[in-house]
């Protein structure tokens, strides 16, 4: 009966999982960008 029901621990944990990974992915694109752009720019 109480597996309808999921605790607020496992929302909030998957939010902040997915914050994180949101953040890692927007560090990891930024970055490459940024790496693609220098490039075109020296040559």
């Amino acid at each position: 009966m109480k597996l309808i029901s999921p605790p607020a621990v496992s929302w909030s944990n998957g939010a902040i999982m997915i914050a994180v990974f949101a953040v890692v992915c927007v560090v990891l694109v930024s970055t490459v960008l940024l790496l693609v752009l220098g490039n075109n720019k020296k040559k």
